[in-house]
């Protein structure tokens, strides 16, 4: 079990980052700065909290644990005058502040970028909505679910002959966070390098999950067709499917260059595959999948998967077991590699969660604090204030 170290530090330990955002998307982009020593402020509702502490399970704030270590918290109610005012002492003392509400809604409070920014000129504000600051949509409510679904990620996702598939976690959410994290670096390094200053960062969940069906609105210019689903086929390159073996496990295959697709026909007995019109390019195999993935298909299924991991890992080919959670947390790779770790924690003895990612040799990132209980930090953050204060910074 590895240990918190609150004298530990990152490469991110002077930047201070006031998050007021809820569930996933910016709890994402600021657990992400936090794991790397940046000192994140949750401005939390007095009583309730972060709605996130409500996705639980068997009671446990699992959800919570995982996105907000190395986080504290603040219990404020920034509904009332001395709120505002606390909020606004803390952000003179900020770098970053990340909020997630209807566009429009800071500034009903008097608490918009300009309001902001004029308290603290250096500020980077991040504004996480469902679907931006501007456009026709702005006022819309904007969950992950309807993301995921107006975005063409959930019509490309599933078998052709079934519905379209939504992802089974917070996909819109958590892509979203990784840009927010990424965005608030480089507002940060354009501030060190060319004194930028403070700025206003507009990211919707929408365009991150756009952006990761990459090329598919060029080709429908190019083909006047949409995509359709292919289940775990590839419309780009073929064989690539997952495939049932003898022991009702499977095993996931790719042969997305062609030297890999002629090593899986010499591996399967087939090297007459090579030069089969229907299978001889990538072209030939994509138009041909159904057929091609039969022969594959029709071969792994008289083996296990460990004898089918075992056989193709021996020649070279992309193949991988298709594994669950129960099958990862005893993987050898992931042990190897520490992927999942065992942190301490008051309610459950150790929370299994994910590493820090990604792995950096000079300025890694610490484990410092476990997630906070609510309003855990919110005399230390008021005394820190005063302090500040006192000494003629306020």
């Amino acid at each position: 079990m590895l240990e918190f170290d609150p004298t530990t530090d990152g490469p991110l330990k002077d930047v201070r980052v006031i998050d007021m955002s809820r569930l996933v998307a910016g709890n994402m982009a600021t657990h992400v700065l936090a794991d790397y020593g940046a000192d994140v402020i949750k401005i939390e509702r007095p009583g309730k909290g972060d709605d996130l502490r409500n996705w639980r399970c068997m009671g446990k704030e699992v959800y919570w644990k995982a996105y907000s270590r190395n986080k504290r918290s603040f219990a404020l109610d920034i509904g009332t005058d001395a709120g505002k005012a606390e909020l606004l002492a803390l952000v003179e003392t900020a770098h970053v502040l990340v909020e997630n509400f209807l566009p429009g809604k800071l500034e009903e409070w008097g608490l918009g970028p300009d309001t902001l920014l004029e308290r603290n000129p250096d500020l980077i504000v991040l504004r996480i909505s469902g679907w931006g600051q501007t456009g026709p949509y702005r006022h819309k409510p904007g969950f992950g679910t309807l993301v995921e679904a107006m975005s063409g990620w959930a019509y490309l996702n599933g078998h052709a002959d079934k519905p379209p598939t939504l992802p089974p976690l917070a996909m819109a959410d958590t892509v979203a966070g990784l840009y927010g994290a990424a965005s608030v670096l480089t507002a940060l390094r354009a501030a060190e390098r060319n004194g930028a200053g403070g700025q206003v960062i507009d990211l919707s969940l929408f365009e991150p999950i756009l952006s990761l069906i990459g090329a598919e609105a060029m080709q429908y210019e190019l083909t006047g067709a949409p995509s359709m689903r292919s289940g775990n086929q590839s419309s780009h390159t073929a064989p690539r499917n997952v495939y049932a073996c003898a022991d009702g496990a499977y095993v996931a295959m790719s042969g997305s260059m062609q030297s890999m697709a002629m090593k899986i026909f010499d591996t399967i007995g087939r090297p007459d595959l090579k030069d089969d019109p229907r299978f001889a390019t990538n072209d030939a195999r994509v138009a041909n999948r159904d057929a091609l993935d039969e022969i594959i298909g029709a071969f792994i299924a008289q083996r296990s998967q460990v004898d089918n991991l075992d056989l193709f890992e021996s020649r070279g080919v992309t193949v991988g077991p298709v594994c669950s959670v129960a099958d990862l947390v005893d993987h050898p790779y992931v042990t190897g590699r520490m992927a999942l770790i065992d942190l301490p924690d008051d309610e459950m003895g150790t929370a299994k969660m994910h590493n820090i990612v990604p792995r950096m040799s000079a300025t890694p990132g610490t484990f410092r604090r476990p997630a906070p209980r609510l309003g855990e930090h919110t005399d230390e953050i008021r005394v820190e204030l005063a302090q500040r204060k006192s000494e003629g910074r306020a």
